[in-house]
This record gives structure tokens, sequence and C-alpha cells, in this order.
């Protein structure tokens, strides 16, 4: 509905507004925030497991002075159904025409968490689950993990970055691919290089053949980079995103076309080791999103070293949804 803000992708947000989030989220971490969410309630749907984006957005209505509700699709409410045109007689009873709204007669605003379920390009740049809650929805949507993006976690990575160097303008990031047993979706390494893109963060993207992000993401980063002054490098190469770099950002995402299982030890190189760092910037930090296998997605020698952000990274993460709340429900 018109008049109705919804942050269900970062291009809902831009670069713009996204600045003025980050200054929000600082002046909130310092000190502290007003009730803007009082006698309003955040109603938070999981379709998918949660232990820092659930308790950070129930926390971040409770300090604005608002109440999370938090709904388990498929456990505490019915499976939702978003194709339209479909015959319900699968395992999804209610479909997102009835459930968006109704909800929205309940609640203040809604935050939905699904992820992608078949890995594909096509599937993540539908976003289907997101765009169908902020279609029928009538009241604010937020995304807390989607099939394609997971804005709150690509804004507290570009508050984290501000932090440890003064600002995100120039600072170079490599955003890199690393092993795993499983998989996983692309949406955090998305929003990571959406959102260095827009704060004006030189992003190399280091990934194994078959591995690249999609066409459709990387093209929205280089526009985003060429209005911030920032840039975007794609390479299949680590060493070539390793090299002078201010921060390495590794996760695990898996495959856009047939290639190497994520688990192949041919692939086991690509997990940072404190060796990586050796062609980095001597100040250089470490970044994951969490949660990580230790071990096998990244050493452990990486994650207790005095280069690791991931505590205080997963920390602003409060901060970040705070100022993003405020920013949708601003009259």
């Amino acid at each position: 509905m018109s008049g109705i803000r919804h942050l269900a992708a970062f291009a809902d947000l831009g670069a713009e507004q996204a600045a003025r989030v980050l200054g929000l989220a600082h002046d909130y971490k310092r000190h502290g925030a007003p009730a803007l969410l009082a006698n309003k309630t955040m109603g938070l749907l999981f379709a998918d497991p949660s232990l820092r984006t659930r308790t950070s957005m129930d926390q971040a209505c409770f300090r604005l002075g608002g109440r999370a509700l938090g709904l388990d699709v498929g456990a505490g409410t019915w499976k939702l159904e978003v194709e339209d045109g479909i015959r319900m007689d699968g395992d999804k009873p209610e479909h997102v025409r009835e459930a968006a709204p109704v909800l929205s007669q309940y609640v203040d605003g809604i935050g939905v968490r699904a992820f992608s379920r078949s890995g594909t390009v096509d599937e993540e740049d539908a976003d289907a689950v997101l765009q169908a809650f902020k279609h029928h929805a009538t009241v604010p949507v937020l995304n807390l993990e989607s099939a394609r993006e997971h804005p709150c976690q690509g804004m507290a990575d570009m508050l984290t970055i501000e932090e440890e160097f003064g600002g995100c303008r120039g600072i170079k990031v490599a955003l890199s691919w690393a092993p795993h047993i499983k998989r996983l979706p692309r949406a955090v390494p998305n929003s990571v290089l959406l959102s260095a893109a827009a704060m004006g963060c030189e992003v190399t993207v280091a990934a194994p053949v078959g591995y690249e992000l999609s066409p459709g993401v990387i093209a929205q980063a280089e526009q985003l980079a060429a209005a911030s002054g920032g840039r975007v490098v794609q390479t299949n190469q680590q060493t070539d995103a390793l090299d002078g770099c201010q921060v390495l950002y590794a996760k695990a995402w898996g495959a856009t076309a047939d290639s190497a299982p994520p688990d192949d030890p041919a692939l086991a190189e690509w997990m940072p080791r404190l060796s990586h760092f050796d062609r980095a910037d001597p100040a250089a930090v470490f970044m994951h999103c969490l949660p990580v296998r230790r071990d096998v997605e990244i050493a452990a020698e990486v994650l207790d070293s005095r280069r690791s952000r991931v505590v205080s990274q997963a920390g602003n993460r409060l901060y970040v949804q705070m100022a993003l709340l405020a920013w949708l429900f601003e009259q």
C-alpha cells in the first residue's frame, strides 16, 4: 500500500537513507533511544531458526518502548503458501493473501525470516516470500533474512567497519567464499556486498569457479559503487582479494552452477587461517555473520585472534535494528 515504508531489500532503503540509519545506530549505541515504538507491536515470523536475529529484534523493540511477538511458521503458526494460482492441496493450509492482511490488523509491523529453499538464483531474484508480504501487508514489513538478502546484517556490518576505521569510504573489503559441509544461502554475502558498495567500500568478491554471486546482485552493487565512489571487483583467486585488504569478511555460500561440492578437499585452502592475513593490511580485521563452524568454515585460530570482530559485529545488530525500526515508523 502507498505511504507505508518497507525494508524487504536494500533497494527499499537506498544509500542516502542507509547513511541516515547508520548515524541513528551510532547515536542509539552511545546515548540510548527514545520510546519511538511505545504502544506498538512487531510481529516476527520465523520460518527458519534464529539466535541473533530473534533476540536482537526482541530487544530492539523493547528498548524503543515497543513489544515483539514471535511466531514460528510451521510450528506455532500454519505453514504459509505464497505462490498465486496454486491449488492448496499440500502441507500449507494458509495463504499469505489472507495471513498478511489479517496479521496487519493485530500488529504494527511484520518482520519475516524465510531462507531460500532451492538455492537457485531464480528463487533468490524472485524473493517470493518477502515480496508477497510487502504486497499484501498493510503495515511496514522488515526483512529478517530472505532468499536474496539480509539487510539487517549488512547494515550492522557497515556499523562495525565505521567503528573500526572511522568510516566506510575507501576501505578495502575482501568478501571471500569459505568451505562448509553443505550449500548455504547467499543472502548474507549479497547484503554485505550491496551495503559495502553503497557506503563507498572497495570490495573484492573472491569465490571458486561456480560459486560466484549472481549477476543481478553484482550489477546492483556496481551501480551503488559507481554512485558512492566505491568499487566492486570479482575474482576466482582468494589471494587477489587478500592483498592489502583491511577487512576479511569470509562466509560460506552455495554454487550458482555445477561445481565442486562445498566440502571438497580441493577447496579446503579457502578456509581463512591466520596465514591469510600475511597479505592483508597490518591492521586488518576479520568479520563473519555467525553462526560459524570452527575449523570447517573458519579456523579457530582466526576466530580467537585479536583480529576477530565477530562478537562486536553481532552486537551491532541490536543498534542497527533499532535504527531501522525508527526509520520504518518515521512519520
